[in-house]
């Protein structure tokens, strides 16, 4: 694709194509490499002295890997360069301990991904030294009160993939930029297509893209997109030294992926709306934890810094519900699978319960909730499974 300036659709149909280094090929091939070889001593030398530039030995990357990467960082428009890793919580783990160390202080909100807490927190940065603070995911520019002489870094996601909760992003950033902080923000609810945290003043933004890039519930992917060549050579050296490399199939299913992003992206907040408008009317429900509804007490910000919403929500059923009419109504479900992760083209239903992982604003409801994930099934089938589940849920 030519230096041009293209609109985001346009990007994500022709970044990284480069047919005729592939004999007319519009993918690029997988490739599958540990040894890499040189023409002659002093090119191999050159390439050793130049590290993370070009094909080098396997671990660093392949044409694959790197096509991925370049479509990525074109869709992040403002960003520098993206890095990617087996999972999400491996990217995750390796942006925060890149650039943070023993003696540091970490600003995370309360609202985070539970693996990110528990694993990424407690497991790996608090056992390394680094100290942590959860806060208030609604706190705004008032994050300025929590910051330490030792913070390096404050970690957002907005909206939380539990809660829901959006993060005035832009507030937060400009008190970090005032002080020399660096801003981390997991982007996997809205993916690159429907919010840039770059143009909000984020510096480094993750996605699973397990979830969306993907898009077929059938490849594990984390990528992190850095906004200077700094950060950039920090990262890479980290995943390198850890041995942390995406996969080339796994490059190759993500890759494929995007090129469908937008469409799926669009169908997925076709039918979440239709589903969730739905559902907020029925008196079995308290509320629907979505930012896109206007009801939703993010909806405000969500729409100053987000182009749409995707297919995740979470449903707070009526406190006289109890647990085993929850999970009667959930596993008589036709067309919502019982499972972890969200972003495929499936229909998801789970419980989730929020009180648990929160430390620094308790989550005030005790009602049983249910976090859906609307695929791109007929919405009026989905709809009609889960008046059924309702048939159970008030039975039970």
């Amino acid at each position: 694709m030519s230096k041009k300036s293209r609109r985001k659709d346009t990007v994500i149909t022709h970044a990284a194509m480069k047919p005729w280094d592939n004999q007319g090929i519009p993918n690029p091939p997988v490739y599958y490499a540990s040894t890499v070889l040189f023409p002659t001593v002093e090119e191999f030398q050159t390439r050793d002295r130049t590290p993370f530039q070009g094909v080098q030995y396997g671990r660093s990357g392949t044409p694959t890997q790197f096509a991925l990467e370049e479509t990525v960082t074109a869709l992040y428009e403002g960003s520098h360069k993206t890095v990617t890793f087996p999972s999400g919580i491996g990217a995750i783990a390796a942006a925060t301990i890149t650039f943070l160390q023993h003696g540091d202080h970490v600003l995370f909100s309360d609202s985070v991904y539970g693996p990110t807490r528990k694993r990424v927190g407690k497991n790996l940065l608090e056992r390394a030294g680094v100290e942590i603070t959860y806060y208030d995911p609604l706190i705004g520019g008032d994050i300025a009160d929590l910051i330490q002489p030792n913070t390096k870094m404050i970690y957002m996601e907005s909206p939380g993939s539990h809660t829901f909760e959006v993060q005035d992003v832009p507030a937060i950033t400009a008190v970090a930029r005032d002080r020399g902080i660096l801003t981390v923000i997991d982007n996997t609810w809205s993916s690159a297509y429907f919010c840039n945290p770059f143009a909000l003043g984020v510096d480094i933004v993750l996605e699973a893209g397990t979830k969306y890039l993907c898009g077929h519930s059938d490849a594990m992917l984390g990528t992190v997109t850095v906004s200077t060549e700094e950060q950039f050579q920090a990262l890479k050296g980290m995943q390198n030294t850890l041995g942390s490399r995406s996969g080339p199939d796994e490059a190759f299913l993500a890759l494929r992926g995007i090129r469908t992003l937008s469409v799926r992206m669009e169908r997925h907040q076709i039918n979440a709306l239709k589903v969730a408008e739905w559902l907020d009317a029925r008196p079995e429900v308290e509320r629907v934890l979505y930012p896109a509804l206007p009801s939703d007490p993010g909806h405000e910000l969500w729409k100053r810094d987000h182009t749409g919403a995707c297919g995740l929500f979470g449903v707070m059923l009526d406190k006289k519900f109890s647990k085993p009419a929850m999970c009667a109504m959930v596993d008589g479900l036709d067309l919502f699978g019982i499972g972890a992760s969200w972003g495929g083209f499936e229909s998801l239903a789970i419980p989730i319960a929020p009180a648990g992982s929160r430390t620094a604003t308790p989550w005030p409801h005790e009602n049983q909730m249910v976090r859906l994930h609307i695929g791109l099934e007929d919405p009026d089938d989905l709809i009609e499974d889960l008046e059924d589940g309702f048939g159970r849920l008030n039975a039970a």
